[in-house]
C-alpha cells in the first residue's frame, strides 16, 4: 500500500448555527453546520406539517383551474370546418357546386 496518503485523524469540534459545540473526530480542527440535534426541528418537536392538501388534491384544483383558462387570441367555440378524408372533400365539393347552381338560377 502507499504511504502517507491517508489524512491524519485527530478530535474535531463542531459549531452549530445555534451556539451548540460538541468533539467527534475527523480530518479537520473545525466544522460549521447549520443545524444539530439540539435544534432540528424534527428532534426537537417544533416541526410544522404546512401542506394542508395532498399531492392528487393539488393535481385536481390545478386542472379544474385550467379547464376554465381560454387563450386570448383563440375563440371558445371555434369550429375546424375542414374535411378529413377523400370522401368528405367530394361532398363538401358537391355542396358547394349545388349551392353554386342555385344561387345562379335565383339570380336569373
Amino acid at each position: 500500500m502507499k504511504q502517507n496518503i491517508h489524512p491524519i485523524y485527530e478530535a474535531m469540534t463542531v459549531t452549530c448555527a445555534c451556539g451548540n459545540t460538541f468533539t467527534v473526530g475527523g480530518s479537520r480542527k473545525t466544522l460549521r453546520v447549520d443545524v444539530c440535534d439540539k435544534c432540528h426541528p424534527f428532534i426537537t418537536g417544533t416541526q410544522k406539517f404546512i401542506d394542508a392538501m395532498g399531492r392528487v388534491d393539488k393535481f385536481i384544483a390545478k386542472r379544474r383551474a385550467a379547464s376554465s383558462y381560454v387563450a386570448k387570441n383563440k375563440k371558445k367555440d371555434e369550429i375546424d370546418r375542414t374535411p378529413k378524408s377523400l370522401k368528405e372533400m367530394l361532398d363538401s365539393k358537391k355542396k358547394a357546386k349545388l349551392k353554386e347552381v342555385a344561387s345562379s338560377v335565383a339570380t336569373v
